[in-house]
């Protein structure tokens, strides 16, 4: 059998421009910094701290990392993709010069890590080579237009979340993963073993990369950790991920225009929407909530276009070195990044297996490498959270507004098959069908790229099989796993940029011309904005959802039709080229329900609303940051505050975790509703993880004893036995002993904060 190979050249631009407008490549790029700093400076940022931040990831992420990355793989011949892959190789190179920090407690030398890699790329002559593109292939303006335009519009909607989350001291209801995330940047600021924040002693066992990666940032500028994580940190990976995943696009297509489209989609697209009351689940990957989402992409996606490299038979000789401690950083940065990876390798070799085994070697070479990091990461950063996972097929039905207000309505999620769904009458069964079909639809733009293997050149490539099966294990992670607190769908929200990199290689192997795409994208975004929104909020029944989401397909369909129907009058040029329009049609119908979002919520940002009862007051926050100011580094508070605010009699939700992360210390029992003890217990007495009662029962009586009662011996235990140095009493979380002011010394009072400090008994 003749097999057919695939021409993957990636197109460039033209030729090099005149030497007066060579630094037209760069004015795109000035837009969304513009945007950036203009929104930081009006949410609360020091300038000095937008300049140093700023400085910080030039110098010591993409400088060194765009060498390195040079040094092992070469210059893509264009700065942008340069700096992009480069960046996301710095992001390798900060996490290894921190892991050696904190395993030898010189975190003082941080600064230096970055400057000795630049060093050496100066120092040895073969390396300096590096510092320039001997090669030069620019691509076209419009490349970096479409890119820029695209990150700028993904920071302006940041700027709502921005303004509804002040910088600290500010009356304030922070999300509380941004406390517990703020407590594990502090914590990464420390020497391993790492211990949980909230709950002294306890083994840290979570993919905080993430956390690390900002505490590292902190370190070396000595930026605030909260200005860092509110504010400073995620635009930057926004940029990456939209460049990382651009060179992918442009590598398996050949095309700069498909490289744009899917960098674009990957940081400014949402599935369709077409005026339905609800998104489907999976919209957009960055997440402001959950840096360690965000943090992962551009690294997976480094590690794929190494492996597309690999699996294409191309020699990518010293980047071997780099697959590993890749891959382990990927699973550090997320438990459910890696997994989708792994099972796309796997499908990968299959294709090989049959098609090309002539390269079989390389793909089992990357599996194992791949699959090794997968499982030592496991053991070193997986907690209760990731051991809670349980096969349940369909279990994230219950975090579908149509389910859980209809047929779920008094399911746990609890890990069994939902209930609604196993006591389901025939229309229940046939409800749940709609609503699966509805969101495959809704996610079509995803999904569509599967088809790739079903006919044409790429069918027989192994980077296709290799984004089809990171396609098919995100879809089937999400639907088959169960998790407390339905985190089973960060197993499709990781793969979106890279699943839609599969469709617009479908749309560039398909398009019979770039102007047929062209109008696609145009009349798809257009729709998205203008698709009205059929009626209001459904009632809580089945026929109510079923004709809400009904109703903008019915819609949808009709102006489809009457475009297939003119498509066909106008002859038979204009229909063959209707399917590939009509995919650009979906493709740019998420840019344009993601700009529609935006442009929705920007005027909540410019009159945000005012807090009648803030979760944390500025009195509070004020004091633990005194607290910070004036603690040992590895002092262990006491604390009363473990229950979020305001809380229904008999219950708390353990997820107060702001005193650890604005204190900056240790806790002796804060919050424990991400340990792995609650985790564990989740459904228990029909409760959520984080309504579960504290671990470890004694030490938390003694804890409240200690507030409630102030007495002397049990002061005595919390500082001897515990080592507990300050009492940080808040009495807007429970009652506080005036006898405490004679077991320990009052320090600091702010509003309702009291801190005392335990000092030594006199010997």
């Amino acid at each position: 059998m003749t097999e057919v190979m695939l021409d993957t050249t990636p197109e460039v631009g033209p030729a090099p421009t005149p030497a007066r407008r060579r630094p037209a490549p760069a004015l795109p790029w000035l837009v969304p910094a513009a945007v950036l700093v203009a929104l930081l400076l009006t949410t609360g940022t020091p300038p000095w701290a937008v300049l140093g931040y700023a400085a910080y990831f030039l110098v010591a992420v993409l400088l060194p990392g765009t060498l390195v990355h040079r040094a092992v793989r070469g210059s893509s011949g264009n700065l942008a993709e340069d700096l992009g892959l480069g960046g996301a190789t710095g992001l390798l190179l900060t996490i290894a010069g921190w892991a050696l920090a904190a395993a030898t407690g010189l975190q003082a030398l941080l600064p230096a890590w970055p400057l000795l890699i630049i060093a050496v790329f100066l120092a040895v002559p073969a390396l300096r080579r590096h510092w320039r593109i001997a090669d030069p292939r620019p691509l076209p303006l419009r490349w970096s237009w479409a890119l820029a335009g695209a990150v700028a519009l993904a920071v302006l909607s940041l700027w709502p979340t921005w303004r509804a989350t002040p910088l600290p001291p500010a009356d304030a209801s922070w999300y509380p993963d941004l406390d517990y995330h703020l407590a594990l940047v502090r914590e990464m600021m420390r020497s391993m073993p790492f211990q949980v924040p909230e709950v002294a002693g306890d083994t840290l066992r979570y993919h905080y990369l993430s956390d690390a990666d900002m505490a590292t940032a902190s370190m070396i500028t000595r930026i605030d950790p909260a200005t860092v994580l509110l504010r400073l940190w995620l635009p930057p990976i926004i940029a990456l991920t939209a460049l990382v995943t651009a060179a992918l696009g442009r590598q398996v297509t050949g095309k700069w225009w498909a490289g744009a489209l899917g960098g674009v989609l990957a940081v400014a697209g949402l599935p369709l929407v077409l005026g339905s009351p609800i998104t489907a689940l999976g919209g957009n990957a960055i997440s402001y909530i959950s840096p360690s989402e965000s943090y992962q992409l551009p690294l997976v996606g480094l590690l794929l276009v190494i492996a597309v490299d690999a699996l294409r038979g191309r020699a990518i000789g010293p980047a071997w070195v780099l697959i590993f401690p890749l891959a382990l950083a990927c699973a550090g940065a997320k438990s459910s990044g890696l997994p989708p990876v792994v099972a796309g390798l796997a499908a990968a070799g299959v294709a090989m297996a049959i098609w090309r085994r002539d390269r079989l070697r390389t793909a089992l070479a990357l599996f194992a490498l791949v699959l090794v990091a997968m499982v030592i990461g496991f053991q070193l950063f997986a907690g209760g959270g990731a051991g809670t996972l349980a096969v349940s097929p369909l279990a994230i039905m219950f975090s579908f507004a149509p389910y859980r207000q209809t047929l779920g309505a008094y399911d746990l999620n609890n890990g069994a098959l939902p209930q609604g769904i196993a006591h389901a009458s025939a229309g229940g069964l046939a409800f749940v069908a709609a609503l699966v079909a509805w969101w495959l639809l809704m996610q079509v733009s995803r999904l569509a790229g599967l088809a790739l293997l079903g006919a044409g050149r790429a069918r027989r490539d192994p980077a296709a099989w290799l984004l089809a099966g990171v396609t098919v294990a995100g879809v089937g992670g999400m639907w088959l796993f169960w998790h407390p607190s339905a985190s089973q769908a960060y197993f499709w929200l990781g793969v979106l940029p890279f699943a839609t990199v599969l469709t617009v290689w479908l749309l560039a192997d398909r398009a019979p011309s770039r102007r047929t795409v062209v109008a696609g994208l145009l009349a798809g975004a257009v729709w998205a904005v203008l698709a009205p929104k059929l009626g209001g909020a459904p009632e809580h029944t089945v026929a109510s959802w079923s004709l809400a989401l009904l109703r903008p397909l019915l819609l949808t369909a009709a102006v489809t039709a009457v475009v297939v129907a003119v498509a066909f009058w106008r002859g038979r040029g204009t229909w063959r080229a209707l399917p590939a329009a009509l995919l650009a049609a979906v493709l740019g119908a998420g840019v344009g329900g993601f700009a529609d979002r935006v442009a929705t919520d920007l005027p909540k940002a410019l009159h945000p609303a005012t807090l009648a009862k803030p979760a944390v007051g500025r009195d509070e926050m004020a004091a633990a940051m005194w607290l910070d100011r004036h603690a040992g580094a590895d002092d262990i508070i006491a604390t009363n505050v473990h229950c979020l605010l305001p809380q229904a009699p008999g219950t708390c939700d353990a997820r107060a975790f702001w005193v650890s992360a604005l204190t900056g210390r240790r806790a002796l029992v804060e919050s424990w509703g991400y340990t792995d003890q609650a985790l564990a217990a989740a459904g228990t007495n029909g409760k959520k993880y984080f309504l579960q009662p504290a671990p470890y029962p004694a030490r938390f009586a003694l804890n409240e004893r200690v507030f409630a009662q102030g007495d002397p011996a049990d002061v005595a235990t919390v500082r001897d036995t515990y080592h507990v140095r300050w009492l940080f009493a808040d009495r807007r979380y429970g009652p506080v002993s005036p006898e405490l002011a004679r077991a320990g010394v009052v320090r600091h009072t702010a509003g309702p904060v009291t801190i005392y400090e335990l000092v030594d008994p006199p010997r």
